[in-house]
């Protein structure tokens, strides 16, 4: 997959696991497949513009609502696709470099960028660290399903990955509060660039409470899922 955007981030997901010697050799989980080396943007025809909706809630900080976009133009074989974003505005504006030759959805690794840095800003931990926690939490952790959604009025079926990988985290004391996060990606073929969601999510100190922060990136036209 052909990402030129967060460079340490790609890395620290897409290479090998340290318990594998050659990484020529290693095998990829269902979630990394879906999620890195399927090629989101090959049958788009271009120009178009991808568009998402953000929206931050929660009890910790103050909620708002943003977008994200990502634009694609056609290569100079004039095969799709060339990818500019932009994501969010403002003050929550994350610089994000253009994705000459894209073959993936830049929007996830966008969006993960994004969180990462978040991680920092909140808890004042390394984003080597939790580059390296989501990393291994796709790789070793992470659950997929089959699920069925809604985009455009009409019902699709897609895939959802699920996973938390800060539960096991030795380093958990330094941040206990966002220990239990959840990260939930939701794709489907039916809707273009193939990601129809992407959600992360704290709990509050009780079922009751309301969640301590969620962030959630929809595609315009989906309606976010029943949790």
């Amino acid at each position: 997959m052909r990402f030129a955007i967060a460079a340490s981030l790609c890395v620290l997901l897409l290479s090998p696991p340290a318990s594998q010697a050659e990484p020529d050799k290693r095998d990829f989980s269902p979630a990394e497949r879906l999620l890195f080396m399927t090629p989101q943007l090959k049958d788009l025809q271009a120009p178009m513009l991808l568009r998402y909706t953000f929206g931050k809630t929660g009890s910790f900080e103050e909620a708002f609502a943003d977008s994200v976009t990502v634009s694609l133009s056609a290569k100079e074989d004039g095969r799709c696709c060339d990818a500019k974003g932009v994501f969010l505005s403002g003050a929550h504006k994350l610089p994000v470099p253009d994705v000459p030759a894209a073959e993936g959805n830049p929007v996830i690794l966008y969006f993960l960028e994004h969180d990462v840095r978040e991680m920092k800003r909140l808890t004042r931990g390394s984003e080597y660290h939790f580059r390296k926690r989501i990393r291994m939490g796709i790789y070793q952790d992470a659950q997929v399903r089959d699920v069925a959604l809604r985009y455009q009025g009409r019902a699709i079926k897609g895939k959802e990955i699920v996973f938390s990988p800060f539960l096991d985290d030795p380093n958990r004391p330094k941040y206990e509060k966002f220990a239990t996060k959840t990260y939930r990606f939701t794709l489907s073929d039916a809707v273009p660039g193939g990601v129809y969601g992407i959600r992360t999510s704290i709990p509050g100190d009780s079922a009751a409470a309301q969640p301590l922060m969620v962030e959630e990136l929809l595609i315009d036209g989906a309606k976010a899922p029943a949790r």
